[in-house]
């Protein structure tokens, strides 16, 4: 049975950071893209950040450029997101995904269409 499983979740003040991971199981995902998303409470589910199976190319929402990373480590079956210089709207429900219709390709998917695979969800709180 595949799982994907987000942890790293929390409150957190305003201007601090959390790392988030997504731990998968039951299948390899070393070919295939990657993703984060998030909810906040009475909006729709929202990209975030992609990244390729090589790691060599990312996307990121606007809303997050030069404050949240993406990256993988395909050994541990395993990606992140380090989110840094946390804001209050930043407070969602965040999803790890994965696209495992178009093994090793180059460019990442950013529409939740395009991913087949969803973690439960972990919760991040940013504190004013």
């Amino acid at each position: 049975q595949v799982q994907l499983v987000e942890s790293g979740g929390g409150l957190v003040q305003a201007g601090g950071s959390l790392r988030l991971s997504c731990a998968a199981s039951g299948r390899t995902f070393s070919s295939y893209n990657m993703g984060w998303f998030r909810q906040a409470p009475g909006k729709e589910r929202e990209f975030v950040a992609a990244i390729n199976w090589s790691g060599g190319t990312t996307s990121y929402a606007e809303a997050v450029k030069g404050r949240f990373t993406i990256s993988r480590d395909n050994a541990k079956n395993t990606w992140y997101l380090q989110m840094n210089s946390l804001k209050p709207e930043d407070t969602a429900v965040y999803y790890c995904a994965a696209d495992t219709s178009r093994p090793w390709i180059m460019v990442v998917a950013t529409t939740l269409d395009e991913y087949d695979y969803w973690g439960q969800g972990t919760q991040v709180t940013v504190s004013s």
